[in-house]
């Protein structure tokens, strides 16, 4: 009995330290290998790794695909792992083909019809847009499959979380 209480007693000790050293697990390699995370305060620029929540739309979608599990944020999924593509005043552009950032063409950026489980995947919508003051646009182009921005669109400012510093990553 002494060895489980210990066992309880050292695991709700770790959970604790990490909850207030703001330790993520990310088990995805779509934005970044996967690995133990940091978030940390930092500012929004093109190629962060960042911590968001999702608008309730979409988290709704995610957990009910199982893209997310349950989490702590305002829709009640877990917050995403990604990298900030666009930033307010850029512009944006989704094509079937790839995704251009201020006319350049990101590499690998392709928009797929079916999920890595063949349901099919609706997508933001086709064309040029210039990023509004008050959004980003995440992406995650390390796997094809990543479930990104270019299919549930832009996210406000206010539910990017932080940077995320790789502590260690596999």
């Amino acid at each position: 009995m002494k060895v489980l209480a210990a066992t309880i007693g050292s695991f709700a000790l770790i959970i604790g330290v990490a909850r207030i050293e703001r330790i993520r697990i990310i088990t995805t390699d779509s934005a970044a290998p996967a690995g133990i995370y940091q978030t940390v305060p930092k500012p929004l620029t093109r190629g962060a790794l960042v911590l968001a929540c999702l608008p309730a739309g979409a988290a709704q979608l995610a957990m009910a695909r199982g893209y997310l599990g349950a989490g702590n944020c305002p829709a009640g999924a877990e917050p995403i792992a990604k990298i900030v593509g666009a930033l307010p005043g850029d512009t944006l552009e989704i094509e079937s083909d790839a995704v251009t950032v201020n006319a350049v063409r990101i590499p690998d950026s392709p928009t797929v019809t079916r999920d890595s489980m063949g349901r099919p995947l609706e997508h933001a919508a086709w064309g040029r847009r210039t990023v509004t003051p008050s959004e980003v646009w995440l992406f995650g182009f390390n796997n094809p499959h990543s479930w990104d921005g270019r299919y549930w669109g832009s996210i406000p400012t206010a539910n990017v979380l932080g940077g995320l510093k790789p502590l260690i990553t596999w």
